[in-house]
């Protein structure tokens, strides 16, 4: 038996940072991974390549569209789809083998196969061979991440109808394509398609766009996607969705809507959120009681209810982002060696990568009520900023809200150009606990769209100077 002082079981984000913080920290550290390349979900199939088709798609959009205006005459565009595809793979094959040499340079072995827990402090790790290799460690962190949540009724076929995995690859661009599901990815990966000429409808059950975002800007998001030529559905209930035939050959999807037609199309992109990957690990056996949705509970410190068994990331909920879990497997394993460790949910910023960007940092105003919190608002808009007008992106604002009585910055939300890259200092905001005078007393460069923060900021209490 192979003796390490921890082992984690998942290569993500979540997993891969806290071996090598781990092994920063003088630790004996083994990490576990089922797939040949290492990065998780969000490099291999998620968040990587997704933004690699967001950026290819817009820049064709644009080359399409818009760069006329800025005196730039292309006379013909085409796509060629494969070298996107190529371009890709590409990217996501750099990324998970700078994963790989990150763990050589760090002295982080790495075990590939599946890893289940035979006991506290020992891990069974299934390899492709068959073989079963045995591992003991003080401590082990599961990081195993979550899969794409599917509907009753709607049958995946792994080509017609499937998650954003399939949306990745499609071979053409689909004439139709339908999205269940409003959300960050159903949003994004919509857009991508759309961009590159298909017809996107997206379904979505609740009488809204994006669930749990601030609601005014998922409103205004809504009208930019509608001018873009997405159709929304809203409360529309799927019953089923499944591929089709002419012959033996499938040939597109049916989605069925309750008490609405039917729509027939090429491709089904079913984005109804994430569940857990939490079988087939042992838990059981071990006494490890799984919450609601399958999720693990874990204590402040992320130790599960057996002692030396922790867990971060998708598998214990909260926003499944892989930010989030980088967070916490460095607050974990920090605790582990120094006793120290903690992650400020209220600072863990959120990123749709549409065009234009929308994120969101610390509460919404609907929380904000609900909870019964005074607050001011501020609110400056991208269309009287100079950067904006540059860059040819003035749709969208910037929202501020702030404690009515001691200013502290309560959140952010932002739609417009760049928001992914503006939030970054509204979350240094929210996690130093500043003040909207804070920001607005704080110098930022001109021309730049951060200006627009700065405005929002004065806003608050309503002194906005370009407006």
């Amino acid at each position: 038996m192979t003796e390490h002082d921890l082992i984690v079981i998942g290569a993500g984000p979540g997993g891969y940072v806290a071996a090598i913080r781990a092994a920063q920290l003088g630790l004996n550290v083994a990490c576990i991974e089922a797939e040949p390349a290492l990065g998780g979900t969000c490099l291999r199939i998620g968040c990587i390549p997704s933004k690699v088709l967001l950026e290819a798609s817009e820049r064709f959009h644009e080359a399409s569209h818009s760069l006329a205006s800025f005196g730039v005459v292309v006379p013909s565009v085409g796509l060629d789809l494969p070298t996107m595809m190529k371009r890709k793979e590409s990217v996501v094959n750099s990324l998970t083998q700078g994963v790989a040499f990150l763990f050589k340079k760090n002295k982080v072995t790495h075990y590939r196969g599946w890893g289940q827990i035979a006991a506290p402090g020992r891990v069974v790790v299934e390899q492709q061979s068959g073989d079963g290799l045995e591992l003991s460690a003080r401590a082990i962190l599961i990081a195993t991440g979550s899969s794409p949540a599917t509907l009753p009724g709607v049958e995946f076929d792994g080509d017609r109808v499937g998650s954003s995995t399939e949306a990745l690859s499609y071979p053409e661009v689909p004439e139709h394509l339908v999205v269940i599901g409003a959300g960050y990815i159903g949003l994004e990966m919509g857009s991508v398609w759309a961009r590159l000429g298909a017809k996107v409808t997206v379904l979505e059950y609740l009488d809204r766009i994006l669930p749990g975002m601030d609601a005014e800007l998922a409103q205004e998001a809504k009208k930019v996607f509608e001018k873009q030529g997405i159709v929304f559905q809203l409360g529309s209930k799927v019953t089923a969705a499944h591929a089709t035939k002419a012959g033996p050959t499938k040939t597109g999807a049916r989605v069925e809507i309750a008490g609405q037609p039917a729509i027939e199309c090429d491709r089904v992109l079913v984005s109804v959120g994430r569940v857990p990957n939490t079988r087939d690990l042992g838990l059981e056996a071990l006494g490890v009681e799984l919450g609601p949705r399958g999720f693990i509970p874990v204590n402040e410190h992320f130790e599960t209810q057996v002692a030396g068994v922790f867990a971060i990331g998708d598998v214990i909920g909260g926003a499944m982002l892989a930010h989030k879990a980088e967070e916490e497997g460095v607050a974990c394993v920090e605790h582990m060696v120094t006793g120290y460790g903690h992650v400020n949910y209220a600072a863990i910023p959120g990123v749709v990568y549409t065009h234009p960007e929308i994120a969101s940092v610390g509460q919404n105003e609907e929380q904000l009520k609900a909870a019964g919190v005074s607050y001011k608002k501020g609110v400056f808009p991208f269309v009287a900023n100079g950067r904006a007008k540059a860059l040819g992106s003035t749709e969208g604002r910037v929202k501020i809200l702030a404690h009515a009585e001691t200013d502290r910055v309560l959140g952010v939300h932002i739609i417009g150009p760049r928001a992914g890259d503006l939030i970054a200092e509204a979350a240094a905001a929210i996690e130093f606990g500043a003040s909207s005078e804070d920001i607005a007393r704080t110098c930022h460069a001109h021309p730049t769209l951060a200006e627009v923060v700065k405005e929002a900021a004065l806003a608050v209490d309503g002194r906005a100077l370009h407006i």
